[in-house]
């Protein structure tokens, strides 16, 4: 069972994010007004199933999945993109969020 992640989260530094969103082809304007948020995210974990809020002033959202299954997020008003993901244990994170 992965480590308790519950609870508030704010986002400290994310590395290379311009340069993710530009390989995704998100648009000059969008790119420049996600760079400059500090989303929070609030994670409520149960075992391996999560559920994870995030917030910002442009947008809040959220995803469920189980560790080890294979889900789809649509990013609809974000990127517009449908994806389907895994999370696995031992997986890095390329964000740093700090507890609230």
């Amino acid at each position: 069972m992965p480590a308790d992640l519950s609870g508030t989260w704010t986002l400290l530094s994310s590395d290379n994010f311009e340069g993710y969103m530009l390989a995704l082809g998100i648009d000059f304007a969008t790119r420049k007004i996600a760079k400059l948020l500090k989303p929070q995210k609030v994670i409520e974990q149960n075992e391996d199933s999560f559920t994870i809020h995030t917030n910002s002033s442009l947008r809040n959202y959220f995803v469920k999945f189980k560790i080890g299954e294979e889900f789809e997020e649509d990013n609809k008003g974000l990127d517009n993109r449908k994806c389907k993901e895994m999370f696995c244990e031992g997986q890095v994170c390329k964000q740093t969020f700090q507890r609230a």
